[in-house]
């Protein structure tokens, strides 16, 4: 991807509308399905940000409606605090060099995600899950609407 853009605070860089084009890839079977979408990131009435995505993600065929929300929290320095929509901590994110890994254990299976930002207005995600029953690499790229 080239040299990485460096973002100072991520809520204030976050916020506002994005495109979302998303890929998930079974690397056990060789299925993929992919997502397609938008990304608001709107100030919360508890601080920070909420990232509330809707679109449809198709898997085998199937095309169905999606959707799901987080929370961004203001961190130290420019950084962030994700959690679920209900609260329980997802990951941080400090995007003060433009890249950042980040590490979720969920069960038995262990989400490592690495954020890149590319300049103002495009930043990917790619997750690669790691468990008994997952072998998944999820692939977000995010380009800011208007």
């Amino acid at each position: 991807m080239g040299e990485f853009w460096p973002v100072p605070d991520a809520l204030a860089y976050l916020r506002g509308s994005w495109r979302v084009t998303r890929t998930v890839r079974d690397l056990a079977s060789g299925d993929e399905g992919g997502f397609r979408g938008t990304t608001a990131f709107r100030p919360s009435p508890g601080g920070g940000l909420l990232h509330e995505e809707s679109g449809a993600f198709t898997w085998h065929g199937v095309t169905r409606p999606a959707e799901r929300t987080l929370r961004f929290l203001p961190g130290p320095d420019g950084t962030a605090d994700v959690r679920f929509a209900d609260g329980r901590p997802f990951h941080d994110l400090d995007l003060t060099e433009g890249r950042h890994i980040a590490d979720h254990p969920c069960s038995a299976d262990l989400y490592r995600g690495e954020f890149t930002v590319r300049d103002a207005d495009h930043w990917r995600t790619v997750w690669r899950v790691r468990g008994p029953a997952k072998d998944l690499e999820i692939t977000t790229d995010y380009a800011r609407v208007g």
